[in-house]
C-alpha cells in the first residue's frame, strides 16, 4: 500500500485505509502467523515517518516475537526478553502503553537505551494487544527519530493496536476452532479403528463387546487367552 511521504494532511488519511486492510485481512490469510506478518507490515506504516514493529505475544507464560517488519524490530524484542525487561515486556505485564520518546534520556530498563541507540531508534511506542478482555501481547513500533510519537502519531498508533488486538481475537478462534475440528476428526477416526478391531475380536474369540476391549487394552504379547464362550470339547474312549 502506497503512502504519503510526511506527516501533513495527507499522512492523516493513511490509518482509514490501513485499518480497512486490516480488516479484510482475516478473509485473506489463512494461518495466524501471516495474519500478524501483515499485521506488523501496516502498523509500521501508520506511524511517520515508516518505522519498525514488532509483534509480542505470550506463550506458556513466555514472550515471543511472533513476527516483525524488520530485523530491527525483532532484535531489539530479544534483548528485551534477554535482560527481561524493556517497554515491550512493561506493556504486556501492565497492560498500559508505554512510550520512550528520547532513546538517548531514558534510563530505564538497565542496558536497553545502549542496544536501542545502537541499532538507530530514536524513540519508541509499546502497546498491549488484548484478546478476549486478557492481554496477551504488545505491538511494538520503532522509530528512527526522537520524539516521533506525538498526540496525533500516538493516537493512530493505539486506534490500530485496538483494531488489531480484535483481529488477532477472532484469529485465534478461528484457529482454536480449526484445531478442535481436527482433534474430532482424528478421535471419530480413532474410534473407527477401534471398533473395527473390537469386532475382529468378538467374531475370533466369540466373546461380547467389554471382553473383547478388555483384550483389546493388553498389550500385544499378552493377548494370547480366549475369551471363547463354548466349553472344551472332551474326546470319547
Amino acid at each position: 500500500m502506497a503512502r504519503p511521504p510526511d506527516d501533513g494532511p495527507a499522512a492523516g488519511q493513511y490509518l482509514p485505509a490501513a485499518l480497512t486492510e486490516l480488516a479484510s485481512l482475516m478473509l485473506a490469510t489463512p494461518t495466524v502467523t501471516e495474519l500478524l506478518e501483515d499485521v506488523a507490515g501496516l502498523a509500521a506504516e501508520v506511524v511517520t515517518p515508516r518505522g519498525s514493529c514488532g509483534i509480542t505475544l505470550r506463550t506458556e507464560g513466555s514472550p515471543l516475537t511472533v513476527v516483525n517488519s524488520d530485523a530491527r524490530a525483532a532484535h531489539l524484542d530479544e534483548v528485551q526478553y534477554g535482560q527481561d525487561g524493556g517497554p515491550c515486556l512493561e506493556s504486556m505485564r501492565t497492560g498500559q502503553a508505554v512510550l520512550v520518546a528520547d532513546v538517548t534520556a531514558e534510563h530505564r530498563w538497565a542496558s536497553y537505551p545502549g542496544h536501542a541507540l545502537g541499532y538507530g531508534v530514536g524513540s519508541s511506542l509499546s502497546l498491549p494487544l488484548a484478546v478476549n478482555g486478557e492481554v496477551r501481547g504488545a505491538l511494538n513500533l520503532y522509530s528512527g527519530t526522537k520524539h516521533a510519537f506525538g498526540a496525533e502519531q500516538r493516537h493512530r498508533a493505539e486506534v490500530f493496536a485496538i483494531q488489531a488486538a480484535t483481529v488477532l481475537t477472532v484469529a485465534l478462534r478461528q484457529a482454536r476452532q480449526a484445531q478442535l475440528t481436527e482433534q474430532l476428526r482424528e478421535a471419530l477416526a480413532t474410534r473407527s479403528g477401534i471398533d473395527q478391531a473390537l469386532g475382529i475380536l468378538m467374531a475370533q474369540q466369540r466373546c461380547d463387546r467389554e471382553t473383547a476391549f478388555s483384550i483389546l487394552r493388553k498389550p500385544p504379547s499378552t493377548r494370547t487367552a480366549s475369551c471363547a464362550t463354548s466349553p472344551p470339547t472332551s474326546s470319547k474312549p
